[in-house]
């Protein structure tokens, strides 16, 4: 009797469970593969049919379109209330804003044929304001980057880029730190912001180009207020952080003193938050420099003009000059705002028995400094940079020869290299998506966002993919999505290798992240050089330096993952018998899976606007579409309908991205 009644016992808990056993069993990734494997299945059936493929001078009707409200706004644009009263009012400010710096430091005014601050003023300027928010290493890297400009021969280029770059940033900090502080101090403001702040910064810097120049034409006004668009979010979300901060019992101390809410925000909100905020300006500074190289596209001047023309004459040595410059004035210029934030902590820490003498040294140095303005405002020598560039001729004849060594000697293992990525990956997955139906891929891509991401994910992706096909580049699209997919994959996979090195290894972190921090200060501009002398201009040269340009953010996102999981896990694992490798794939890597994804978004979006930026050396696809835009007035209502898709492309892979990273989490 005790036997029959204790089999229903052990049997009908097992029969319970078995459900439960086998839906598990259909996980995320064994959906994903259904799908791809589905689609692969279909692929092969369908290959080649309703893939909307458009020739490279042919338009679509809203392509006709685009460029028939391009010409009605160029004959209206005098006549226009709305162009006459606003636009070129906002075109009108900038431009005298922009042409006041230029004719201080870069560009001849009136009746002088040099500007208002020559060369040695500008420098005694440079070395003084480094040293006055920083220190006296920080002024010596100022002086010694700037005279660098000069014995390149790019003294006026350069000159030219620093002062839309500081005219942009004038702006946009008008704006953006009191957006900041109000977002910081309204969470119902800052649920508004956010959203907006997420799109811009999802945005690829050439996406900001093409609509810009149908308000307020070609030139220097349009660059500034492209560039004052793409610098404000970083200063505005940074100002908002740093804002909500403050600890809330310092807040109700002065609350309790009786300060009102002005004098809160000035005495101790502000005061406290400052270090962050100045870094807010340094990102700012640093997303305006990388903004103004690439809006050289648009006739800006200064060193992306100079780059960009030797990139489209495969000029390497040029390019590669003038890239060195970007790269000092981005240094020197992150230097500067970044001893700026930490000055005074490091005055509190120091023991330097001149500290007390600073305010009378720095005295000295303003009159001194104004002696050397003086100067280059009165005398030719002082004016005019001395020389005649020889220190560029010659970086950009090493330049030259560098690359025709390579292309001798290296030729062999940089066409194996090339051809077997392209050959074996590139050209398969692109083929993939370009000679599969329209629909077939839209679905996929829909399928995708819903089992990665959620439902609202999906509903995003099917927007965007419904967009996608109404831009009518939707080859070029699936084009430029192979090149990012391809790219993002080979960021992932040395992300998790120095990830997980520089995550496990504290000496490593040491060592290795003062060079990312540096790769990341670079403009994008600059990568696109030293690859196009390996592999020549070619699609995978955009796909390496999208790799180089963002393979720096996910490795430090998954360092900072793996370093995250708790010791004692670690520890657990260690003592269970686990050896290393065991460690980072069955723990480390499956506790960092947030930070994966992150990694994974941030990635996307680094490699996407670097892949359209390589439409200048070959890439083609999107990137050529925008680029021709600029150049063939027949071609411009297609240039911004790929401008279009390229959001459209950043704001899905975003979303995905983004929801995805939320459910891990979860």
């Amino acid at each position: 009797m005790t036997v029959v009644m204790e089999k229903p016992e052990q049997t009908e808990p097992v029969a319970k469970a078995a459900p439960v056993v086998g839906t598990r069993r259909i996980s995320r990734s064994m959906v994903v593969g259904a799908i791809l494997l589905g689609w692969l299945l279909l692929f092969a059936v369908l290959r080649g049919k309703q893939t909307l493929t458009l020739a490279a001078a042919d338009l679509t009707d809203l392509h006709r379109w685009f460029n028939d409200v391009n010409d009605s706004i160029g004959a209206n644009r005098n006549s226009n209330p709305l162009f006459l009263y606003f636009f070129n009012e906002i075109r009108l400010v900038i431009d005298n804003l922009v042409t006041f710096v230029q004719g201080l430091i870069s560009q001849p005014t009136g009746d002088r044929p040099l500007p208002q601050i020559g060369w040695l003023g500008v420098v005694g300027i440079a070395g003084y304001v480094a040293w006055a928010v920083g220190n006296w290493r920080v002024a010596l890297l100022a002086v010694a980057g700037f005279t660098f400009f000069g014995l390149q021969g790019l003294w006026q280029e350069s000159m030219d880029t620093l002062a839309l770059t500081l005219s942009a940033v004038f702006v946009a900090l008008l704006f953006a730190i009191p957006l900041g502080v109000w977002a910081g101090l309204s969470d119902r403001f800052n649920r508004v912001m956010t959203p907006f702040l997420d799109f811009m910064q999802t945005m690829p810097t050439f996406v900001y180009l093409a609509p810009l120049t149908l308000f307020f034409l070609i030139g220097g006004a349009s660059a500034t207020i492209a560039t004052v668009i793409y610098a404000a979010p970083p200063a505005i979300r940074i100002t908002a952080h740093a804002i909500r901060s403050v600890p809330e019992t310092t807040v109700e101390a002065a609350d309790s003193l009786g300060a009102t809410r002005w004098q809160g925000l000035l005495k101790v909100l502000l005061p406290m938050s400052k270090r962050t905020v100045v870094m807010g300006v340094n990102q700012s500074i640093m997303a305006a420099l990388a903004m103004v190289t690439i809006a050289a596209l648009i006739d800006a001047p200064g060193l992306g003009k100079t780059v960009v023309q030797a990139l489209q004459s495969l000029d390497v040595g040029t390019a590669f000059n003038a890239g060195l410059s970007i790269v000092v004035m981005a240094i020197v210029l992150d230097r500067v705002t970044t001893a700026a934030s930490g000055r005074a902590e490091a005055a509190r820490n120091s023991k330097n028995r001149f500290l007390a003498w600073r305010r009378p040294l720095l005295g000295a140095g303003a009159v001194v400094t104004l002696v050397l303005v003086y100067l280059s405002n009165t005398y030719l020598w002082a004016a005019e940079f001395p020389g005649d560039g020889g220190v560029g001729s010659s970086i950009a004849s090493a330049a030259d020869s560098s690359t025709t060594w390579v292309q001798d000697n290296l030729s062999g293992l940089t066409n194996a290299v090339r051809d077997a990525i392209t050959n074996g990956l590139l050209n398969p997955f692109q083929t993939l998506l370009t000679d599969s139906p329209w629909w077939l891929v839209g679905a996929v891509l829909i399928g995708l966002g819903v089992v990665l991401g959620g439902w609202r994910a999906g509903v995003t992706t099917a927007v965007c993919v419904g967009l996608l096909v109404g831009t009518g580049v939707w080859s070029d699209a699936m084009t430029t999505m192979a090149s990012t997919l391809v790219a993002t994959v080979i960021v992932m996979l040395f992300g998790m290798a120095f990830g997980v090195w520089m995550g496990r290894s504290a000496l490593v972190d040491r060592l290795l992240r003062p060079t990312l921090d540096a790769a990341q200060v670079m403009p994008p501009f600059v990568y696109l050089v030293p690859f196009l002398a390996l592999f020549g201009a070619t699609r995978f040269t955009a796909i390496v330096a999208a790799v180089v340009y963002a393979a720096p953010v996910a490795i430090k996102i998954i360092a900072d993952g793996v370093r995250n999981v708790p010791a004692t896990t670690v520890e657990a694992a260690t003592s269970a018998g686990c050896n290393t490798w065991q460690i980072i794939t069955k723990v480390q890597l499956p506790m960092a899976r947030s930070a994966l994804t992150l990694a994974t978004n941030q990635g996307l979006i680094y490699v996407l606007s670097m892949v359209v930026v390589g439409g200048l050396v070959g890439a083609g696809a999107l990137g050529y579409d925008v680029v021709a835009g600029f150049s063939q007035g027949q071609l411009y209502g297609k240039g911004l309908a790929a401008g279009l898709a390229i959001v459209l492309l950043g704001v899905m892979f975003d979303r995905i991205t983004q929801a995805a990273a939320r459910r891990v989490g979860a």
